[in-house]
C-alpha cells in the first residue's frame, strides 16, 4: 500500500477517532461523526478539472481549502459551539497538507 494513501486516510479516519476518544470520552461517537462529516468540504473538488488529480496539492487550490477558509476554520476554534467542527475541518486540512509534502 502506498505511504501517501495510508497516511492520508489515517488522518481522515483513525486520527479523528483517537482524538474523539481521548478528549471527548462521553460523546466520542457524536464527535467522531462530526469529524467525519467535515470531509464534505471536499465538495469543492467538483469545481476542478480534473476532479481528482493525485499529484495536485489541495491547499489553496480549492476554495474550501484556501488560506482564507483555513483562517476561518482557526477562528471557529474561539467559540465553544463551533470548536468541534473547527477541529474536524483543521484535521482535514492537515491530512491534505501532509499530502502536499509526500
Amino acid at each position: 500500500m502506498e505511504l501517501k494513501f495510508l497516511v492520508h486516510y489515517s488522518f481522515h479516519f483513525i486520527v479523528p477517532a483517537i482524538i474523539a476518544g481521548a478528549f471527548f470520552k462521553e460523546n466520542w461517537k457524536k464527535v467522531y461523526l462530526i469529524f467525519i462529516a467535515t470531509m464534505f468540504i471536499d465538495v469543492d473538488h467538483l469545481l476542478a478539472n480534473p476532479i481528482f488529480d493525485p499529484n495536485r496539492c489541495s491547499i489553496n487550490f480549492h476554495p474550501l481549502h484556501s488560506y482564507i477558509a483555513i483562517a476561518i476554520y482557526f477562528l471557529l476554534l474561539i467559540w465553544k459551539k463551533s470548536r468541534i467542527l473547527a477541529i474536524g475541518l483543521l484535521l482535514h486540512i492537515l491530512a491534505d497538507a501532509i499530502d502536499c509534502f509526500l
